[in-house]
This record gives C-alpha cells, sequence and structure tokens, in this order.
C-alpha cells in the first residue's frame, strides 16, 4: 500500500528542500539542433509560442539571423533564428519541415523608468527547435569554457555550460547579449 507523502508530518525535511530549491535556479531547457541543448533563466522568458509558418512577416536587408516581425498581443516582436545568431546552421537549415515555429518570448525587464521601457524594446522572439523541459541548476555550477573550444559566433552569447551529474552538457546562454545583438544590427 502507498502512503501519501507530507512535507508538514517531517519539517526539517521540508526546510531542507526549501533551502535546496533556494539555492537553485529555474532554467528552461531547449535544442537548436538535433544534438545542441541550450538554457535561459525561465525569468528571462515571457511565453512558449507556436507560430504558424507564414506569420512571421519577413523585413527586407536585415541580418540573416532576423526572419522577420510578428504580431503578439498587438506588440510587434522581432522575431531572431537563435540558432543562426549564435554560428550553427538556420532553422531552414536543421530539416525542420513543420507546419509551425517553436518559439521563446525573451524578455528584458531591466529598465528603471515607464518613459524608457516604452522606447526601448523589451521583447524578442527567438525561434527554436524544440522546447524540453524546467532545469533546476546552482548558477555556480555554470562552467567558462575554453576558448578554443567555442567558435567566434557563440562566444558574446554564452554564459558557459552546465554539466549535469549524469554527464550530459548543456549550453547556458546570456539573454542580454541577445537583446544587444538585435540593437546592432
Amino acid at each position: 500500500m502507498v502512503s501519501d507523502f507530507n512535507l508538514n508530518q517531517n519539517p526539517s525535511l521540508s526546510t531542507e528542500l526549501l533551502q535546496h530549491k533556494n539555492e537553485e535556479d529555474q532554467f528552461l531547457r531547449f535544442r537548436l539542433e538535433p544534438d545542441t541543448k541550450v538554457m535561459l533563466p525561465i525569468e528571462q522568458i515571457t511565453e512558449v509560442l507556436k507560430i504558424p509558418v507564414g506569420n512571421i512577416v519577413p523585413i527586407p536587408e536585415m541580418s540573416p539571423w532576423v526572419m522577420g516581425i510578428y504580431n503578439w498581443r498587438g506588440e510587434i516582436l522581432w522575431m531572431l533564428d537563435l540558432g543562426h545568431l549564435i554560428g550553427l546552421n538556420s532553422w531552414y537549415e536543421t530539416g525542420i519541415n513543420d507546419t509551425h515555429y517553436n518559439a521563446l518570448v525573451l524578455s528584458k525587464n531591466n529598465s528603471k523608468n515607464a518613459k524608457a521601457k516604452a522606447i526601448e524594446k523589451t521583447s524578442l522572439g527567438l525561434i527554436i527547435s524544440q522546447v524540453e523541459d524546467i532545469e533546476w541548476c546552482n548558477s555556480d555550477s555554470i562552467q567558462s569554457p575554453p576558448a578554443s573550444a567555442i567558435s567566434n559566433e557563440l562566444a558574446p552569447f554564452l554564459r558557459g555550460y552546465w554539466l549535469k551529474p549524469d554527464g550530459e552538457t548543456i549550453w547556458t546562454l546570456n539573454g542580454l547579449a541577445i537583446f544587444s545583438a538585435m540593437s546592432q544590427r
């Protein structure tokens, strides 16, 4: 017979679990290519979208990693091919023949006043291959890779990598660096 486990019956265990979770941050894990796993802090992500192919309006003479714009809740959202931006294959080169794009809405909420927020773009859409899961990770365990192990395209966007206890490696990106790239397009 299976009994319900109640943390209230064991306060020391409950406190220990809460303390453990307080030391870790949540990250959204996703794929850019079949063998490339990446994560971003969950507090930088507003929403995960499925956008029908054809609903992103291309804008001429933009950087090749800018796919165009999309109407998101009445706001114009610039849509970026994240893989292409960081030096991987573009979304079109990955061989995904789907009827929709998987996208993350990346948010930047560090403006101090409302007037600056109105002028500054605070959200971007990132086209990715697949959303996977939420990871709990202590930020202190994110390591800096050796400079020789990463490409010049990836370096400005890479916060580091996380080596999970099972040996899996997940790149950790810097969301603010993605916003900087858009402002320099």
